[in-house]
């Protein structure tokens, strides 16, 4: 079975947007800018490094940039049984699993960005990350160290972060090398992030997640708060409220996801990140990444390749590897061709049909095997049209 994991705030690169301005599912990022009355498309495309860091900016910009690429992987076929992303990720998530409507996340993000900076100008913290060390020691270190500094990211075995003032967290880091941390590395942050310095935060954007929508999401998605899943919408206010100001608890995720048979792990947005930690907390797992177009083409290849885990698939694996879906263009009248029916083999760019005046043509070569729009039919971007077998 496939995971999708999203990014948090510390992905972010400047110009991240550049090589998907020509692909379709860029019009997320107009819509975006919408929801939140900010030009999201300028943060994507020309904000410096300085600027990108802010909080306000950073987690807008990788939560829209998570959606583009889900956007486009999600246009090819290729779905995902289960969600989890690491603190602001699991707002991608949600949104990702039907819980959050994409216009209301993007609100929701936008706030906790404002919220999440404006808490950590009232508050002066920081964050570090402890290699080297076991989650119980960097908990000890925590402790024995005067001032206000706590274990912040549980991120994989030997690689914790924590978060609480300079001052104490300078001290908790001499403890953590005498107790066999091998390194202690300051992380260029403007908070100390998952601590109660972010109760502020906490506060503001508790009024406007008791303004949204939740739904039950679509397959399993885990949360950072308890690192288990929850099958119910209305579950989900409440872990977001108490995410500020508690530990993301990654590895225990990770852990979780591998527990109930998940077995294909693809980091959708910018960096790596979060796939070196689920190969240091896995082993044997071969983590991939979208995020550039280009990595489409290896993702489809790499999930075609990979090897059968038993002589009873998992239900769905077959079909994420092999199967694909044909999704419009754009909205309009849906008119198929004459040219291919049920059963036809298909090349790339073979014609499947029109809506309106946009040609509606195979990304893949597969054999046909069924139509999803009606003739004559209303369709929406982005709507499932046909559905091919590719082996």
């Amino acid at each position: 079975m496939i995971v999708f994991m999203y990014p948090g705030q510390g992905s972010q690169q400047p110009g991240m947007g550049e090589p998907w301005t020509d692909h379709p599912s860029w019009e997320l990022v107009a819509e975006a800018s919408v929801a939140s009355d900010r030009d999201v498309a300028r943060l994507l495309l020309t904000a410096g490094a300085e600027e990108l860091t802010q909080t306000r900016n950073s987690q807008l910009a990788t939560f829209v940039m998570s959606m583009v690429v889900l956007d486009a992987v999600t246009r090819l076929g290729t779905e995902a049984a289960g969600h989890a992303g690491h603190s602001l990720g699991e707002y991608s998530a949600l949104t990702a699993s039907g819980v959050l409507d994409f216009g209301d996340a993007v609100a929701l993000v936008a706030e906790r960005g404002d919220a999440m900076q404006a808490a950590a100008e009232e508050r002066e913290g920081t964050m570090a990350a402890v290699l080297g060390l076991d989650d119980d020691d960097v908990l000890i270190a925590c402790s024995r160290a005067p001032g206000e500094v706590w274990l912040a990211n549980h991120n994989a075995p030997g690689q914790a972060v924590i978060a609480g003032t300079p001052e104490a967290i300078e001290l908790a880091a001499g403890i953590a090398r005498e107790l066999g941390a091998k390194r202690v590395m300051p992380l260029q942050v403007g908070g100390a992030f998952h601590t109660p310095f972010m109760a502020p935060a906490r506060d503001r954007l508790t009024k406007a997640i008791d303004r949204t929508e939740f739904r039950d999401p679509e397959g399993t998605v885990i949360a950072n708060v308890d690192a288990a899943a929850h099958n119910r919408g209305s579950d989900w206010p409440d872990l977001l409220k108490a995410q500020l100001t508690s530990p993301v608890r990654w590895r225990q995720t990770l852990t979780s996801l591998s527990d109930a048979g998940f077995t294909n792990y693809v980091e959708l947005g910018p960096g790596e990140v979060l796939g070196r930690l689920a190969k240091r907390t896995l082993k044997g797992t071969r983590p991939l990444s979208v995020a550039v177009p280009d990595d489409l083409d290896l993702l489809l290849e790499a999930l075609a390749a990979s090897p059968a885990r038993s002589t009873t698939p998992l239900e769905g694996e077959h079909l994420f590897a092999t199967e694909r879906l044909v999704v419009s263009p754009a909205a309009g009248i849906f008119h198929a061709s004459d040219e291919v029916g049920v059963g036809a083999v298909v090349g790339v760019g073979h014609l499947v049909g029109r809506v309106g005046d946009h040609e509606v043509r195979s990304p893949f070569a597969g054999e046909l095997m069924g139509v999803l729009a009606l003739d004559g039919e209303r369709v929406t971007a982005s709507q499932p049209i046909a559905w091919l077998r590719t082996n």
